[in-house]
């Protein structure tokens, strides 16, 4: 399953997870600090989408509410829905 998300509050524009399951195959970040989202993605491949929502959930950047690594969370936690719900 390949699942589009539109992140808020963070540099990136898009986030795009394609999942087996609840296994990260892989993340793209489109946008955001370069460095950060591809070690990320690098980071979270292989995973259980759970763990990983777990880890990042309300991981800050500076001041922001958010951050690229809980918007991720938030990202993960809609395709698991939607992958369960249809």
């Amino acid at each position: 399953m390949i699942y589009e998300y539109r992140p808020h509050g963070t540099c990136s524009q898009r986030i795009t997870i394609e999942l087996d399951g609840n296994t990260i195959k892989q993340v793209r970040f489109t946008g955001g600090c370069p460095g950060n989202t591809s070690g990320i993605s690098r980071l979270v491949a292989g995973m259980d989408a759970n763990q990983v929502i777990q880890s990042l959930r309300g991981t800050r950047c500076g001041h922001k509410p958010t951050s690229c690594p809980d918007q991720l969370a938030l990202a993960l936690e809609e395709a698991l829905r939607e992958e369960t719900h249809g």
